[in-house]
């Protein structure tokens, strides 16, 4: 079976995953099956040949951060071998220095930011304030990118924050603009310190139009993600092997992108 790294898992405590998920469930108007718990993870991955994932979860207060930072680095290390965990900042923190240094001191490898459940604009100072800090720290940002309902992270706030901190290496969820995805291809690929992942969008359009958008970013530059507990791996697998790419590009859409960008197994 071909190796597959899941770029992007959500991952709660037992006794709060449940209203996680339901907080997910009414944010979006989804349907769900999965329940938000490392062994449901890996249980949902290894049906679609997962041998890594990329773990964290956002904090959506900024008293929030340590405590999810801390159980992240806990999951991790309990599943060395196949976690790679980034730690969540919140930008009203009034300690963000603190919280940067002991998100590494805790073994994480970067910084999941989430511009809607956040409320903070990626082309404002507070963004900013967190890039001037991660700014030469080697912690690639995961951004959710998108929605038509808030203009927190559309790719016309999104690419400010790309253009002024070119050192930080930025994965664009959801094709760099959920639900926008033509806009965010017009004004985001070729960006040199972007990635996008194809999370939580695959639904959204057709095999064709999956191909052009990742062929316009560069298969290079592409990560498969589930955004777990939202999706089911063995089925957004069906649906990215429907696009019809090349073994190549599959490849390194499934494996070598994200294998190198985190630097796991062999890439170490």
């Amino acid at each position: 079976m071909q190796k597959v790294i899941n770029a992007h898992c959500h991952i709660y405590p037992a006794k709060i995953a449940a209203r996680a998920v339901e907080g997910i469930k009414k944010f979006y108007d989804l349907d769900m099956s999965l329940n938000g718990m490392t062994d449901d993870l890996i249980r949902d991955g290894s049906e679609a040949g997962v041998v890594h994932y990329l773990v964290h979860s956002v904090a959506t207060t900024p008293e929030q951060v340590r405590s999810i930072n801390s159980f992240i680095a806990e999951e991790v290390r309990s599943h060395p071998d196949i976690f790679t965990g980034f730690g969540t900042l919140h930008p009203d923190s009034t300690d963000l220095k603190g919280d940067i240094d002991d998100l590494v001191t805790q073994g994480l490898k970067g910084v999941k930011l989430h511009p809607d459940f956040q409320q903070f604009a990626m082309n404002g100072e507070k963004a900013y304030r967190l890039g001037e800090m991660l700014s030469g720290r080697n912690l690639p940002i995961l951004v959710h990118c998108g929605d038509p309902r808030y203009e927190f992270s559309n790719p016309d706030q999104f690419r400010p924050f790309l253009e002024r901190f070119p050192d930080i290496t930025v994965i664009g969820a959801h094709f760099g603009g959920w639900s926008k995805f033509d806009e965010a291809a017009d004004k985001l690929a070729g960006l040199p310190n972007l990635y996008i992942d194809c999370s939580s969008s695959l639904y959204l359009m057709t095999p064709a139009k999956a191909a052009e958008l990742i062929r316009r970013f560069g298969a290079d530059r592409v990560l498969f993600g589930t955004d777990y507990p939202m999706w089911e791996a063995s089925k957004e697998m069906d649906r990215f092997k429907k696009i019809g790419l090349t073994d190549e590009e599959e490849e390194l859409i499934l494996y070598e992108n994200a294998a190198k960008l985190l630097k796991v197994n062999e890439y170490k």
